[in-house]
C-alpha cells in the first residue's frame, strides 16, 4: 500500500490509457455511454459485495474497476467537446463545498443535516418536490427508502406503520412476502412499484396542499 494521498499522475495515467484504447482498441472505441450502463450497474455491485466481505484487496480492485467506468463516460463525452474527467471532478468538488457551509464557510452546524442536504440539492436544481431526483432505475426497496427518507426530511406526514423492528425481522419478513407473492403469481417487485407510485402521489399531494 502506498503512503499519503493517490499522486495526481497515477489518475492522469489511468486518463491517458483510457484515451489510447478509445482510439487503438476496437471494443473501447464502439462503446457508448449506453452500452457501458450494464457494466456500470455490474461493478458497482461488486464494490458492494467486496466491502461487505470485509476485503480490502478484492475492494481497492473494485473501486478500480468503477472508477474506470467514471473515466471511461468522461473519455466518451470529452470526444464529443461535451465536458471533461477534470469537469467531473471539478463539479463534485464545488458541490461538496457548497453544501457544507458549516465546514468551508462561517455558519454553524445545522441540527438536522440530512434535511439541510436535500434542501441544498433541491435548491440546486430548482425541484418542486421532495422526491424529483430519486432515480427510477433504483430496485422497488431502494426507492421506497428513499421516497420514505425524503417525505420524512421535509416533513410530509406518511400514514403507514413504523414500530421498530430488527434487521433479522426485515429479512425473515420480506422473505416471507417474495413467497407468498410467487405462491399467489404476484412479481413482487413490481407489486410493490405500484404500491409506491400511489404513496409518491400521496406526498406529492401532501406538499402542494402545504405550499398553497
Amino acid at each position: 500500500m502506498s503512503t499519503g494521498e493517490t499522486t495526481p499522475s497515477e489518475l492522469d495515467r489511468l486518463v491517458a490509457v483510457m484515451a489510447r484504447l478509445r482510439v487503438d482498441c476496437p471494443w473501447d472505441a464502439r462503446q457508448t455511454h449506453r452500452s457501458l450502463v450494464h457494466y456500470l450497474i455490474e461493478e458497482t455491485g461488486e464494490v458492494v459485495d467486496a466491502i461487505e466481505a470485509g476485503d480490502d484487496t478484492d475492494l481497492r480492485e473494485e473501486l478500480g474497476d468503477l472508477l474506470l467506468q467514471v473515466v471511461f463516460h468522461a473519455a466518451i463525452a470529452a470526444e464529443q467537446q461535451r465536458f471533461d474527467i477534470d469537469d467531473v471532478a471539478r463539479g463534485i468538488g464545488d458541490k461538496l463545498v457548497g453544501r457544507h457551509p458549516w465546514v468551508f464557510a462561517d455558519t454553524g452546524v445545522p441540527d438536522d443535516l440530512n434535511a439541510t442536504w436535500e434542501a441544498g440539492k433541491k435548491a440546486e436544481k430548482g425541484r418542486t418536490s421532495s422526491l424529483d431526483g430519486i432515480p427510477t432505475a433504483l430496485s422497488a426497496l431502494a426507492r421506497a427508502d428513499k421516497v420514505m427518507s425524503r417525505s420524512a426530511s421535509h416533513g410530509v406526514p406518511l400514514d403507514l406503520p413504523e414500530e421498530p423492528i430488527t434487521a433479522d425481522e426485515v429479512g425473515a419478513q420480506a422473505l416471507a412476502l417474495v413467497s407468498r407473492a410467487r405462491a399467489s403469481g404476484i412479481d413482487a417487485e413490481q407489486a410493490v412499484r405500484d404500491a409506491l407510485r400511489g404513496l409518491e402521489d400521496e406526498v406529492r399531494r401532501s406538499e402542494t396542499d402545504s405550499a398553497s
